[in-house]
């Protein structure tokens, strides 16, 4: 990925040029010392004047209105806030009308914002305040008051807190009123420049001391660039937070969120035979850095669609700059952007090429499961990778795609407007919509889809998690959201199997990981911890097996499922391997096959290959192929592969299986409780006792209860020393109050205690034990459920599988 710049010959603006701003993705506005504001045409290269300031004005800061929030389209967004070296700041017309005037500050308004809604407007001076103003351009309150001028502000992701420079520190200050302030010195010079984005809720930082710097929102460092040549004048995110830009004098950087310089030749690493690699190697990938004759440039404003900057330089030229050369893989196709309007496509195989030509620029797209999914500024276009010349073309509502996610069956277009889930072959298959949404900050990390689910982290309440049928579009279940204890910052879908069986797991704000059942009616849903320390993950594309980065280990849980059918076999399900040479931040690009690709924080691609055989298990067993599972497991003679069986036969009831393989793994006390399952005589009981083994006693014995079989029901409970739980079975359904009495007083005498229990008290009063009477009574229960086994169809079916 790279930037393509432009420059005229000659520059339109006579003096310096302050600052720009995007109207459209085609149309923008410079302001300059000249006291001219200029609308550009980047594909016409036309430019117009729209009108000429008094002289006393000389134009700062310029933000235009937010043209929309969540579809609807604002009143005032067609104008923009401008600040002024005179203390005011004016609210001007797109037609150039100034339609207020307002004094301001004492001394020069530095920077002018409008928050998210465009309900509110933060201004900072020269005379170190902090002011939040209505969009009517009345005063608010003042936020804060500093010593020294502020030079930069930015709205938080929510529009509950400002971030404002002080001298060499950052300040993040909430709106409300003895709130606590977040302060830390983040240069060692001057702080010139700021931004939040509100997609990564990452902050950008630049100043005199020639870095500029990546941090979170708690002001944690997480990325700062090496010396630079000059201060850094400049920098922007785009709108979706995956790349920024960077000016400074003659200088333009294109980043990625995580600081490195994009458009540098991407090296993929095999992880056999790696060699070690420098540190520095980044400075030797920069041809992406671009040296324009410019001048030092003063602002960088982004264009809606995230396609193209802009830049306001000293020597009176706006620099256009265009991203191409982005990449997109999958299995063997690499497809290019070589030009706007144009991609590249090579087959790896038999080296073949096709050109992608379209009628409008290229803004997002997506490859995977055989289908490239690419929005131009008005069209959606849909190839198979088996054909690349018939694609399916539909128009869009919008324009401004900002998100692409694909599954096997259709895939997803978020915009400005909403959710969107379409077809291979372009029907609108359902739009989802939940309360406040807003799909401006919608990225990868807080959206995940499935063949039959949709999951969207809630940006509102960050614990929340609204889940949707993907074909209808309704929330899924019971309606109710998944709500967890602690912030989410990462949800993923598994992607096959059963709508019934669909997984779900998220990282939360502590790094630990969990998973959990989307499918949920009423009952409190089990979320189990899986693993800890978990920086990024994925599914794989065809199995249902995880893979993340934890601390410093790369894990695979080969069948994530089994924490819910023998949580102590986990561990010996899993894959680990030293992550040490993936360095810091690294990201899980994909999951395909058996191939896992890691962008390393440095910008290089790690490829790593694990077993393809657990992937051929899932096959199996997802085809009832036990006999082959079990064939696999004895050729490979692996412990892993052993112990992954031995879960999915017990999630799909298959004792055979299961006890071949626990007896493979040595876990012999597990065998010898499946021998006794398979004896029982009835396939409810043996049904109970597998929920039993998995740890599910509740439904086990309501499984039990529903099937009349109560005295069954009060044993497990007995044996399972639920003592008070027993009892009550036994009262309420008038049977067996004795047996439950027995086992209580033979559990005390056995460690020499006496009964407190009021309950075991009360119904004892006058009872002697008599376990002669008590086993004829156990006896005949248990010859009852066999004879009731015998007479129903599945029962005579059984007797006759067991002779």
């Amino acid at each position: 990925m790279r930037l393509k710049t432009s420059l005229l010959k000659e520059p339109k603006h006579k003096e310096l040029v302050s600052c720009v701003g995007w109207t459209t993705a085609d149309e923008l506005y410079s302001c300059s010392d000249d006291h001219q504001i200029m609308k550009w045409n980047p594909l016409t290269s036309e430019t117009t004047r729209v009108v000429r300031l008094p002289d006393e004005i000389y134009p700062i800061d310029l933000h235009w209105f937010p043209r929309s929030i969540g579809g609807k389209k604002q009143s005032h967004a067609e104008s923009f806030v401008l600040t002024s070296s005179d203390g005011k700041f004016h609210l001007i017309s797109k037609l150039g009308r100034v339609e207020k005037s307002v004094e301001a500050h004492c001394g020069a308004v530095l920077a002018g914002r409008w928050n998210y809604e465009g309900t509110a407007l933060v201004t900072v001076g020269e005379d170190g305040q902090v002011k939040i103003w209505s969009k009517s351009g009345m005063l608010r309150s003042t936020l804060a008051q500093q010593g020294s001028p502020v030079y930069s502000v930015a709205w938080g992701p929510d529009s509950e807190k400002v971030l404002y420079t002080s001298g060499k520190q950052l300040i993040i200050k909430p709106l409300q009123p003895n709130a606590k302030v977040l302060q830390w010195k983040a240069h060692d010079g001057l702080i010139l420049k700021t931004d939040w984005n509100s997609v990564n809720d990452l902050i950008l930082s630049a100043g005199e001391d020639c870095k500029y710097k990546v941090w979170d929102s708690y002001g944690r460092l997480l990325y700062s660039s090496q010396l630079q040549e000059y201060p850094i004048t400049s920098l922007a995110w785009a709108m979706d937070g995956e790349l920024f830009a960077v000016g400074s004098f003659n200088t333009l950087r294109l980043c990625d969120k995580t600081g490195q310089d994009l458009g540098k030749r991407t090296r993929s690493i095999c992880s056999r035979g790696r060699k070690s690699i420098s540190q520095n190697l980044m400075l030797q990938w920069s041809y992406a850095l671009e040296k324009p004759n410019t001048g030092s440039i003063f602002n960088i404003s982004w264009s809606i669609d995230g396609t193209q900057l802009a830049g306001a330089c000293g020597n009176g030229h706006v620099i256009f700059a265009h991203i191409v050369e982005q990449r997109w893989e999958w299995k063997n196709f690499e497809i290019t952007l070589i030009k706007r309007r144009t991609m590249k496509v090579h087959n790896v195989i038999n080296d073949a090429e096709d050109s992608l030509e379209f009628r409008d620029r290229v803004i997002k797209a997506s490859l995977d499961y055989g289908y490239l999914v690419v929005s131009t500024s008005l069209q959606c276009y849909v190839f198979s990778t088996k054909n690349w010349n018939t694609p399916l073309i539909f128009d869009l509502k919008e324009g401004t795609v900002s998100l692409i996610l694909q599954a096997e069956r259709h895939f997803l277009l978020v915009d400005g407007g909403g959710l969107y889930l379409y077809s291979y072959e372009g029907r609108l298959i359902s739009s989802p919509k939940y309360p406040g949404m807003r799909t401006d900050i919608l990225n990868a990390q807080t959206v995940s889809l499935s063949n039959d689910t949709l999951a969207v982290k809630d940006k509102a309440d960050e614990k929340v998690i609204y889940i949707f049928e993907a074909l209808s579009g309704k929330p899924l279940g019971d309606g109710k959201p998944l709500t967890h204890k602690t912030e989410i910052v990462e949800i993923a879908l598994d992607q096959k199997g059963l709508t019934s069986e669909r997984k779900i797991a998220f990282i939360d704000k502590n790094r630990d990981l969990y998973i959990t059942s989307v499918k949920r009616f009423g009952k409190e849903q089990k979320i189990v911890k899986i693993g800890t320390m978990v920086q990024t993950l994925a599914w794989n594309d065809t199995s249902n097996i995880l893979c993340g980065i934890q601390d410093t280990r790369f894990t695979v849980w080969y069948y994530p499922n089994t924490v819910y059918v023998d949580k102590d076999l986990l561990p010996k399900t899993l894959y680990e391997k030293d992550g040490s040479e993936f360095s810091k931040n690294p990201q899980i690009v994909s999951f395909v096959g058996n191939q896992i690709t890691i962008r390393r924080a440095d910008g290089s691609l790690v490829h790593l290959n694990i077993s393809p055989y657990p992937g051929i298990l899932h096959d199996y067993v997802r085809a009832s192929q036990w006999e082959d599972a079990v064939r696999l497991c004895r050729f490979v003679k692996d412990q892993t592969l052993w112990a992954c069986l031995a879960a999915m036969a017990v999630a799909n009831k298959d004792m055979t299986t299961a006890e071949i393989a626990y007896a493979a793994i040595g876990e012999i006390d597990k065998v010898q409780y499946i021998n006794s399952i398979k004896e029982l005589p009835s396939k409810e009981s043996r049904m109970a006792h597998m929920l039993l083994f998995s740890g599910n006693t509740q439904e086990a014995e309501t499984l039990l209860l529903q099937s009349g079989l109560i005295y069954q029901a009060i044993q497990v409970n007995i044996n399972l020393y639920n003592w008070d739980r027993a009892l009550e079975l036994a009262v309420k359904h008038k049977t067996h109050v004795d047996t439950v009495l027995a086992y209580r007083q033979k559990f005390l005498e056995d460690f020499g205690k006496k009964e407190t229990n009021r309950r075991f008290l009360q119904y004892a009063e006058g009872l002697e034990v008599d376990w002669n009477k008590i086993r004829a009574k156990i006896q005949m229960e248990i010859v009852k459920e066999r004879e009731r086994a015998a007479a129903s169809p599945a029962g005579r079916t059984s007797v006759t599988v067991q002779q």
